[in-house]
């Protein structure tokens, strides 16, 4: 199987720390020809700038357009055969490319997706999801480890998730790309439906995982309490406006409004919100319902060919070193770790304390992966809450099990 060439668009908006987290993570990739295509504001490009990251990049400024605009903008200096999608929160497991584009070597599959875990690294964020007209979305009972292709289907599309998904580069151009009336939210989804309705197939890859920190930004701060609800309502208008029967429209935004005031609820329970926020947001949300009703849709234009030739990214795969021990010796091993990742070696780096509590897994600032709990704690939402073990054979069964997107060297016996 030949896989297709590959180019990575990531759009970034005021968190110029993430989006140098995900580029970094990059170098890890073991897709053997693709390139990265940057679209961020000026504090993004100055990191990246500063951080030395920006080299082997192709860069764009990102303008006031919002998601699909920016995305549009990082199309149109893709040369790759596929174009894959992260967001600047969002850290790739060294498979990840591989797997997702490979069922595009197929001809007959136009876009694949991949699972998305969340914030603690572990649990399961976004799996394989179907999409209604009206925005409504169903979770695919019965994963197994093999990618599934999906064949076109008149009633609901496959749901792609802008922060891990690839599309063929040709097929984008025809479509026109993003929906520019999408400026944050349901711009996936819409380019999900016109996907389908075009016949187009879609594969959904489960080893093609990705991290997603959910960080904060304009609309919703670190603890995921929103700022502003405008722009979904704005979106979930221009969607059902776009998609929607007309007699189902008003159902699908009794709908969201529900889930919005419930989301509100439980942050006001937390103690994220106090009960005045609560009307202040659903006022915005009901504003950007009637803005977003004005967004008439209009046809979208073919995108031009690639600005620029295909530019490779120097990436630097290699079999994953494993470091392991306390967290009393942390500083000494995130050391080791600095210096692995300086050499161009990625590295896993597991903190176990004599404890019970769950793991945490993230992509550190630094370039390596840092897994940390306790060594009796479960690294799964869905394990035993306690599990007992010696160190070094829960280390190892870690690595095995975190082997399934990861090419470890091999541990040693003993």
């Amino acid at each position: 199987m030949t896989l297709p060439s590959a180019s990575v668009v990531v759009v970034s908006r005021d968190r110029p720390g993430m989006l140098c987290r995900c580029i970094r993570s990059l170098a890890w990739l073991d897709h053997p020809s693709f390139e990265v295509v940057v679209v961020a504001d000026a504090a993004g490009l100055a990191a990246l700038a500063a951080a030395g990251l920006d080299g082997p990049l192709k860069c764009a400024r990102q303008g006031d357009g919002g998601i699909a605009a920016a995305r549009n903008a990082g199309i149109a200096l893709a040369a790759g055969e596929a174009v894959a999608f992260l967001d600047d929160d969002a850290v790739p497991e060294p498979t990840w490319l591989t797997r997702l584009v490979a069922p595009l070597a197929d001809p007959a599959v136009a876009a694949a997706g991949g699972f998305v875990r969340g914030r603690n690294g572990l649990s399961f964020q976004w799996r394989g999801r179907v999409l209604s007209s009206d925005a409504a979305e169903r979770t695919i009972p019965d994963w197994g480890p093999e990618p599934r292709v999906f064949p076109p289907s008149g009633e609901r599309a496959v749901k792609l998730q802008g922060t891990n998904m690839a599309v063929r580069r040709r097929v984008l151009a025809q479509m026109g790309g993003f929906d520019p009336a999408f400026r944050f939210y349901l711009d996936d989804a819409d380019l999900s439906i016109r996907l389908a309705r075009a016949g187009h197939a879609v594969a959904l890859v489960p080893g093609a995982e990705v991290h997603h920190g959910f960080a904060a930004g304009p609309r919703r701060r670190a603890d995921r309490a929103p700022l502003s609800l405008s722009d979904i309502g704005a979106s979930l208008a221009a969607f059902l406006l776009r998609h929607a029967p007309p007699g189902s429209r008003e159902t699908a935004v009794a709908r969201q409004r529900g889930e919005e005031r419930a989301r509100l609820v439980r942050h006001m329970v937390a103690g994220s919100l106090e009960p005045r926020d609560i009307a202040r947001l659903m006022a915005g949300f009901e504003a950007g319902l009637a803005e977003g009703a004005r967004r008439t849709p209009a046809p979208l234009a073919p995108l031009p060919e690639p600005a620029s030739p295909f530019r490779a990214y120097p990436a630097r795969p290699a079999p994953m070193q494993v470091l392991a021990g306390r967290p009393w010796q942390a500083r000494r091993l995130r050391a080791e770790a600095a210096a692995l990742a300086a050499r161009g070696l990625p590295v896993t780096l597991f903190l176990l304390g004599p404890t019970a509590r769950p793991h945490r897994l993230r992509f550190t600032p630094g370039g390596w992966w840092e897994q940390s709990g306790g060594l009796f704690g479960r690294s799964l939402r869905e394990g035993p809450r306690f599990r007992l073990s010696g160190f070094r054979r829960r280390v190892a069964a870690e690595v095995a099990r975190l082997s399934a997107v990861r090419d470890f060297v091999p541990m040693a016996q003993g």
